[in-house]
């Protein structure tokens, strides 16, 4: 059975090819190799100008803080208005009329639009190596062209056009924020002073009890002078009119007991307080009936201390009758005093709650126009202090800027890009893998290789004896006897 043996091409095969066709592959190679050092030789070098920049914030608030980005938001949003700035047509054509065109351009019609256009796509700016945009305060303004010199001084130029323009931009920003502020704090000034109006007017209104209304709109408890005052009205009035109840008890009680004593003596004592005299002489009569009464029951009537008792409670009966007329009088004034006392009081009293109710009614809008009143003073104050930051950072666009230098702009010691050795270099190894897949495609097949000769089995003495057949098939052929 036939085993089918591996083809493979071996180096010598692909050095026949490459030498037989040595024509297919050299020529390009050379071709493009030639083209390559053809193309580093006139190839100008770029210089990259590089100039390192800080951006800060506005100087708001403290010293500390004021070159701080407390977001990365900001800082982000900060960094691109740069960028846009810096790749806008007016900073570019700036920039390139002060520098000036290159050698054999024209400086009459110089810059034209569309070299500003070419010009912007040498613009670059990149944060450092290694950080991303918007996370680092560092930027880096990248100027390419063929001429060092002329690209330092393109990025300087560019450097001042964007530092000139960044300024306008935050002025006119500035200018635009302080024409909404002041018409807002026009807006608020005048809600404020209608507010203050209003108020004025309530507070007219309210009269002398505008220290009490005042007092009832800071008072949480709704407590104040003239309601303390009105309770002790109240507290007054109800000890008046129990003094009025006591002295009309009083004065009925002395009229009926001119006619009956013992009335008088069945009359609490309490009755009799504002009648010193009286209840001394009540208790005087008391103390001879009861002596009496002991005398009597001891003694006969026509005994001489009996007689000198009842002379005695009788006496003091007179003068009793005689006091209760004067009492009676006096009792009369007092009552009529404690009735005066006790009207006013009600006046003063009705007085009080009809302030009281009053106020009471005028309060809730009082104290929501002091409400709209302090509201509208903290927006105002707010207005003005906005106000003053607006102004503030118009002064500072104006003399200050947030793009700082680090230095001033770099273009290195080599040109940027692959150098002219390494271009060639790299043109004949294009020219060579050109060359190779030219020849590949156009071989028809690479030769097969030449078969080599398989080592002949070494033959044994009894092979050679036998003539190639095995010992016993030869001792058969033989047969017997040979």
């Amino acid at each position: 059975m036939a085993h089918a043996k591996p083809t493979h091409i071996s180096p010598e095969a692909i050095l026949r090819v490459l030498t037989q066709y040595r024509r297919r592959w050299i020529v390009p190679a050379a071709a493009l190799t030639l083209a390559a050092a053809v193309y580093a030789v006139a190839r100008p070098d770029t210089w990259q100008a590089s100039q390192a920049l800080l951006v800060r914030n506005e100087a708001a608030g403290s010293l500390g803080e004021a070159a701080r980005f407390h977001q990365g938001d900001e800082l982000k949003a900060t960094q691109e208005t740069i960028l846009e700035i810096a790749k806008s047509q007016g900073v570019l054509g700036q920039a390139l009329a002060e520098v000036g065109p290159p050698a054999g351009r024209d400086a009459a019609a110089w810059p034209q639009p569309l070299d500003v256009a070419e010009f912007a796509e040498l613009i670059k700016l990149t944060p450092p190596k290694g950080a991303e945009f918007g996370k680092t305060e560092v930027l880096y303004l990248k100027v390419d062209d063929h001429d060092r010199p002329r690209a330092l001084s393109l990025a300087t130029a560019v450097c001042d056009q964007l530092e000139s323009r960044f300024q306008k931009l935050r002025d006119a920003k500035a200018q635009s924020v302080i024409d909404e502020l002041s018409n807002s704090v026009s807006m608020t000034e005048n809600d404020l002073n209608a507010a203050n109006s209003r108020l004025a007017a309530m507070e007219q209104e309210v009269g002398g009890d505008l220290a009490e209304l005042r007092n009832l709109h800071e008072s949480t408890s709704g407590d104040s002078d003239l309601r303390r005052k009105t309770l002790e009205l109240e507290t007054e009035l109800r000890k008046a009119r129990l003094d009025q109840a006591n002295y009309e008890s009083l004065f009925h009680l002395l009229s009926a007991s001119r006619v009956d004593q013992g009335r008088l003596l069945a009359t609490p004592s309490r009755l009799f307080d504002s009648q010193p005299s009286l209840k001394r002489l009540k208790e005087g009569l008391v103390d001879a009936q009861l002596r009496s009464a002991q005398l009597a029951g001891s003694m006969s009537e026509e005994h001489p201390k009996f007689q000198a008792a009842r002379e005695a409670e009788q006496e003091i009966g007179r003068h009793l009758h005689e006091e209760l007329a004067i009492a009676l009088r006096g009792v009369k004034a007092d009552l009529s005093l404690a009735s005066e006392r006790a009207d006013s009081l009600a006046e003063q009293l009705d007085s009080a709650r009809q302030r009281l109710e009053k106020l009471a009614g005028a309060r809730a809008g009082y104290s929501a126009l002091v409400a709209e009143v302090k509201h509208h003073t903290s927006l105002v104050e707010n207005a003005r202090r906005e106000l003053a930051e607006a102004r503030g950072s118009k002064a500072g666009a104006r003399n200050a800027s947030l793009i700082s230098r680090i230095d001033g702009p770099g273009a290195g010691v080599w040109p940027v890009g692959p150098s002219r050795s390494m271009i060639v270099a790299m043109g004949l190894v294009g020219g060579l893998a050109t060359g190779i897949g030219i020849l590949l495609l156009t071989v028809p097949s690479l030769p097969a290789p030449e078969p080599k000769e398989e080592p002949q089995p070494v033959r044994s003495a009894s092979w050679l004896f036998t003539g190639g057949k095995r010992p016993f098939a030869a001792a058969w052929e033989m047969g017997p006897g040979r």
